[in-house]
């Protein structure tokens, strides 16, 4: 297989065999006029971003496998997202990767892979934020639906680092009244407040040298963000009662289902915390948008209830998993895993599981498209309100972004190009003369 090794200018040669570049458009010259199976990209590239170039070889050569040389976290999700085979930080490593390619690797020969259920197009940069993240200690903000499995994604994500060894500590920041949190996370001395008879460690300390998983970040207390904050950026925390300041290694994992932009807009969430939460982004699609993982997800739902109840194994009927593939799970892999379970309860002594053991709504089965915008009214002799008018229109279209984005506000903003304050405003303004 040939290899074109793109570097910058007066870096040192490229190894034996490699067709050598420094300049980002030649580089490209040389794909076209020769049939390279794999290009190693050392970053800067001069005269083109990476991505640019990325998308330009690919179209070039769709089969191409690039491997790209650099140390930014945030510019490898971009590019793993865009088609890139690999990202590392070292030219000996991406030598030994480019000796591997083009096979990836099994997925059981990573542990964190037996977490994750699934392998459709949608998962897949999921998957490579995962296998990229393992042995950084960098912060990872999770988004998504609820029942997503934010909290597997994260123990994947521990499982995949170099903290495995170590414990992964989880924290419900809605579990917990507003007075019992701040104890929770950081710990508390005796008599520190009411009931405090005995001191203890707060979740963070019991995290250390591991990870902690911060769930539902944004319903933590604006109160408990301060303090967080500094925890996050000190790395050491106080206990309740104490002056003592106790260092940390510790790694930190967020999730939330909702809009923390949003949030910050109304005065909920700080922004300075969410800049040091979303070091690294990492979006879970629903179950609706990687509807090929559902056979093997409810292969894997049913094997593990059969053998919990200790029943012989059973399967789903050819017609009803094309009626679940159809089914649009507003509650995702969560109510895929509950309805698995309440089928195999109804069931009885039936090897096959029929749609109707699996008591769906019957109104949500199938998708329904969102109704297109009024079309213009026309100016009759009597005229028309124009006011209610402009406002009718506005509302079909905020309503169809909204759909669209699946309630995601910043999304639904950029398909209005508008503003996300602006349709804030506008939202707030509608709600008040419905």
């Amino acid at each position: 297989m040939r290899t074109l090794f793109l570097h910058p200018d007066g870096s040192p040669a490229a190894p034996p065999g490699c067709e050598s570049e420094s300049c980002a458009r030649r580089g490209l010259q040389l794909l076209q006029q020769n049939p390279c199976g794999l290009a190693i990209v050392e970053l800067p590239l001069a005269g083109m971003g990476p991505e640019e170039w990325l998308t330009a070889a690919l179209r070039l050569r769709p089969s191409l496998r690039v491997v790209f040389v650099g140390r930014s976290v945030r510019e490898a999700v971009g590019l793993l997202r865009a088609g890139a085979a690999d990202y590392t930080e070292t030219r000996e490593a991406a030598m030994l990767l480019a000796s591997r390619l083009p096979s990836a690797p099994a997925p059981m020969a990573e542990p964190w892979r037996r977490l994750l259920i699934g392998e459709s197009l949608a998962m897949r940069p999921v998957l490579d934020t995962i296998r990229l993240l393992g042995p950084r200690r960098s912060t990872v903000l999770i988004s998504g639906e609820t029942g997503t499995g934010k909290e597997v994604v994260a123990k994947a994500i521990h499982a995949a680092s170099l903290r495995a060894r170590e414990s992964m500590v989880s924290v419900n920041c809605t579990a917990l009244p507003e007075t019992l949190l701040e104890a929770e996370l950081f710990g508390h001395v005796k008599g520190a407040y009411t009931g405090a008879f005995q001191g203890r460690k707060g979740r963070f300390e019991e995290a250390d040298k591991g990870t902690i998983f911060l769930d539902e970040i944004g319903d933590m207390p604006i109160e408990t963000q301060a303090k967080l904050l500094r925890v996050l950026q000190e790395r050491e925390c106080q206990r309740l009662g104490s002056s003592e300041m106790v260092r940390l290694d510790v790694r930190v994992v967020a999730a939330t289902n909702a809009n923390l932009e949003e949030r910050i807009d109304r005065g909920k969430f700080r922004e300075d915390l969410y800049y040091r939460l979303n070091v690294v982004p990492l979006h879970l699609p629903p179950l609706r948008e990687r509807a090929d993982d559902i056979p093997v997800l409810l292969e894997h739902f049913v094997e593990k209830v059969c053998r919990a109840e200790e029943l012989p194994r059973k399967r789903v009927a050819p017609d009803a998993l094309e009626r679940l593939q159809e089914y649009h799970w507003p509650g995702n892999v969560r109510q895929l895993e509950n309805a698995v379970e309440r089928a195999v309860a109804l069931s009885g002594d039936r090897s096959l599981l029929h749609l109707g053991d699996f008591n769906l709504p019957t109104r949500s089965t199938v998708n329904v498209p969102a109704p297109e915008p009024e079309t213009a009214p026309a100016l009759t002799d009597q005229g028309l309100d124009f006011a209610a008018t402009v406002q009718r229109l506005e509302r079909t279209l905020i309503e169809q972004a909204l759909r669209r984005s699946n309630g995601n506000k910043k999304q639904a903003a950029d398909l209005l190009r508008l503003k996300r304050t602006t349709l804030s405003a506008k939202l707030k303004s509608l709600d008040e003369v419905a």
